[in-house]
Order: structure tokens, then sequence, then C-alpha cells
């Protein structure tokens, strides 16, 4: 995706990015290419196939949700910033944490927030289901990206969650892990809210952007940890 088809892909989104915000991607795609020789970030390093693959792809959530009404987000498993920190560029009013159990992705996250002069964003190194007991019912929006299956997001993430507060997670093809899902949702207090498919631009690969809701709180606590959680880059 070359970034005059990027700027009118995002037109069709409802996303007008300004100079300062494609500046920044600009600034994040060669911190991100720089820190890939020594850190394990993304397998993704050609320019366009990130314009497209992981800063388009972050930003797709707005087909689910209006960020303009959220405050307060968590992304779990943040890797290299998708789609925490891309979210953070174009809705800075948001304030983001960013979790992420590899101290040197933390590392890479806290230098890119410094050096693109983000505020109201951290990275923190934690498991989810340990940060979810120190973090109960805070958030409206937790994302998650190509981390965990989804019961296993649900379960880590669910404490962190307000009651009314969405899961949103951004997956390729998802039919298999949401089979038989019902008693997952029910025990965690959890409601299907919206499922969006749609095709990438240029390539048209399938996308799949699932959202559950938060109606009650959640009594039982999950604090052990979870040994499917990816630590493979995207």
């Amino acid at each position: 995706m070359k970034k005059t088809e990027f700027i009118e892909e995002l037109k069709k989104i409802g996303i007008n990015p300004n100079q300062e915000q494609l500046n920044q991607l600009d600034i994040y795609y060669n911190f991100l290419i720089k820190s890939n020789k020594n850190i394990n970030l993304t397998n993704i390093v050609e320019e366009e196939a990130v314009y497209l693959k992981h800063f388009y792809d972050s930003l797709t959530i707005v087909k689910i949700i209006d960020l303009n009404k959220i405050k307060t987000l968590c992304d779990v498993g943040s890797g290299a910033g998708f789609p925490g920190v891309v979210l953070k560029i174009f809705f800075p009013h948001l304030e983001i944490i960013l979790v992420d159990s590899l101290n040197k992705r933390v590392k890479f996250l806290n230098e890119l927030i410094e050096l693109l002069k983000l505020s109201n964003i951290k990275a923190i190194h934690q498991r989810m289901e340990v940060y979810s007991l120190e973090k109960k019912e805070y958030f409206d929006i937790i994302t998650a990206r190509a981390v965990a299956k989804i019961r296993t997001l649900n379960e880590i993430s669910v404490l962190a969650l307000k009651i009314n507060g969405k899961l949103i997670y951004l997956k390729s093809n998802l039919d298999l892990e949401i089979e038989n899902i019902e008693h997952n949702l029910k025990k965690l207090g959890l409601i299907f809210f919206k499922k969006e498919e749609f095709c990438l631009p240029i390539e048209n690969s399938l996308r799949t952007l699932i959202c559950f809701q938060k109606k009650c709180s959640t009594r039982k606590e999950f604090p052990r940890k979870f040994k499917e959680i990816k630590d493979k880059p995207l």
C-alpha cells in the first residue's frame, strides 16, 4: 500500500490524517525497522506492506467502534504497538496502556512513545491475567491483535473491563474460535455485541473484527498463567 493509497483508504473509513500524523508514521516505520534488527518485532518489513498490514489494519477497528466516544483503552500483547500506538496517533484523546510479557518489546514501545512525543500512553511489562487484578473494571475498551485464542483473551482481560465495556479482537478467520463459545461468555458476564468481516484493500485478505460486551461484574478471578499466549512476532 503506497502512502497515497493509505490516505485514500483511511478516508473511506472516516479517518482524515493530518501531516503530523503522517510524519509520526514515517518515524514509527523507520524506528521499527531499525529496532527489528536487534529485537524480533515483525516479519513484515517492506514499507508498503507495513502501511497495509500493520498501520491500516490497526485502524480498521473504527469499523466496529466509535473511538471518539472512548476514554480508556488497553492493548493486550501489544508487541510492536499494533494496534495500540497507531490508535494513539490518530485518536490522541485516548488514555492507552500497552501490556506485553516481553521486556524487550516494552522497552521498544516506551522508546517509540518518547520518540513520537505521545502523552497519556505507556507500555508495561506484565501478563494480562496479573494486570487485570490490579486494574479491575478500569478500561472502556480492551483490544488484542494476533495474540491468543478468544476464550483465553476473554478470561485474562475481563476483570479489567468496565461494566458495558467492550473486548475487541482483530483476527483473520475466527470461525473455529467462536464455536461453542457461549459457556465462556456466560461464566464471564459477556455477551456477543458485533462482528465485522471485510477484506484488506490491495491484497484482499480476509479480516474479522469481533466485539463482546461486559454486562455484569465477573466473580471468578483467573490468576493462572496461560501458556498458549504467543510470544512470536507478527
